[in-house]
């Protein structure tokens, strides 16, 4: 009898251990980094990969571990019950279940998936190999449990959509990198960062090209020597070519091609071949987002582009250094003209070039307004108002107020902004450049 009853208790406890096992391991399995265990198994890990593949079968992995988990926990309730009945009679029911309930809760749930929670990685790659077998083992009953819980919720709308895990996998990312510890500037800069390269698909080239108004473009049917010194005088590298009105682009003109032909034509500069010397215009639809671009600048090795609209009108140029800017922020070297843009006032307003974009005055300055009808904070003082505003004006928009400064004919030029108070009583404040 008395081997029987150590028996009974050595079962209890071998059946504790494992519920402890079980779930520890759902714990660790589930808040592992995926992140890192792709890096260790690129690293040639094999228990990484593994535990890579039990991530890729996550429905077949939670079940079996739930499955053993319950079953050991069942089967030592069940023991500890037979055997506190045959010591106390029919009270043993009652001592087994406050027993069981102490000890399932301490060994068998709070302590093992405390300690695996905070060493998710290293406990992962411990039983990763063993629970292989056990998925594969349990797995046709996992399948079938599987199969019954869709078919049960089917009635009620609930579907597993892949698409729906994706959008969740890049909020989690998202908020990773909001998380990214600190508040010093380059941390912050970092955040920015990698918010801006998440962004690439939702922002259009619409957002972010240079205006129309602001590029530089040359009359090609100008004398060469005309087009060299205009070339010469510009501070840019590329430079759109225009025939009869400037909506007509012929070519693009590209500074370093031009040097050479000078070069060779040094006697008499008018001798050189515009036509021959430019290269032909490359248009792209302004909807075109970021992420595109950026690939279709690599696939065709250009850093130059047209824009256009709907109708096939010039809208403005994009360039390769542009989608970079949007990623690492302003770049500018020293032929740049670098404008005002954004200056901040001693009582914490600020003094806005109406070209600045939304999205830019967003990032730099932990501002939130909207940029879905507005690319430019001109354009979005132009849409609340409903109307060209004259010098003077003050519109309120969500706490934002904007007084115009400075109007240049039907273009807003200088816009002041007063951001809305903080809680604390003070106003935003960002680095700005």
């Amino acid at each position: 009898m008395e081997t029987e009853t150590l028996a009974t208790i050595g079962g209890i406890t071998v059946l504790l251990i494992l519920s402890g096992v079980f779930s520890g391991s759902e714990t660790a399995l589930t808040a592992a980094s995926r992140p890192r265990m792709h890096l260790l198994q690129k690293r040639g890990n094999k228990c990484a990969g593994i535990v890579t593949k039990l991530f890729s079968r996550r429905e077949k992995l939670i079940g079996a571990i739930l499955l053993g988990n319950n079953l050991v926990n069942i089967l030592a309730s069940a023991l500890a019950t037979s055997l506190l009945i045959g010591i106390f009679g029919e009270t043993g029911v009652i001592y087994a279940t406050v027993a069981m309930t102490v000890l399932v809760l301490i060994f068998g749930e709070v302590m093992p998936k405390t300690y695996a929670f905070h060493n998710a990685d290293r406990v992962a790659l411990l039983i990763a190999p063993m629970f292989r077998y056990v998925v594969a083992l349990l797995s046709p009953i996992t399948h079938t449990i599987n199969l019954l819980i869709t078919a049960t919720l089917r009635p009620f709308g609930v579907k597993f959509d892949t698409e729906e895990e994706f959008t969740a996998a890049q909020e989690t990312l998202r908020g990773a990198i909001d998380l990214h510890m600190g508040d010093e500037p380059a941390v912050q800069r970092e955040r920015v960062m990698l918010r801006s390269i998440l962004d690439l698909s939702d922002v259009n080239v619409g957002e972010v090209m240079h205006h129309r108004q602001d590029i530089v473009m040359i009359d090609s049917d100008l004398p060469a020597s005309d087009i060299v010194n205009q070339v010469v005088s510009s501070p840019y590298t590329r430079i759109p070519l225009w025939r009869g009105e400037p909506d007509n682009i012929v070519g693009v003109i590209h500074a370093k091609v031009l040097l050479l032909h000078v070069h060779a034509n040094q006697g008499n500069l008018d001798l050189i071949d515009i036509d021959a010397v430019s290269s032909p215009p490359w248009f792209i639809p302004e909807s075109t987002s970021l992420h595109d671009q950026l690939q279709a600048f690599r696939r065709r090795h250009e850093h130059f582009a047209l824009v256009v609209d709907e109708y096939g009108s010039l809208m403005g140029i994009v360039t390769l250094e542009d989608i970079l800017e949007e990623i690492v922020g302003d770049i500018a070297d020293e032929h740049d003209e670098v404008p005002v843009g954004v200056r901040r006032q001693s009582d914490g307003t600020y003094l806005v070039d109406g070209r600045v974009t939304i999205r830019d005055l967003n990032r730099r300055l932990n501002w939130e307004l909207p940029d879905d009808d507005a690319a430019t904070i001109a354009g979005l003082v132009i849409q609340i108002g409903r109307v060209i505003p004259e010098e003077g004006q003050i519109f309120t928009f969500e706490g934002y107020r904007f007084q115009i400064v400075n109007r240049r004919k039907n273009r807003l030029a200088l816009i002041h902004i007063t951001p809305p108070a903080q809680p604390d009583g003070t106003k935003e404040e960002a680095e700005l450049e």
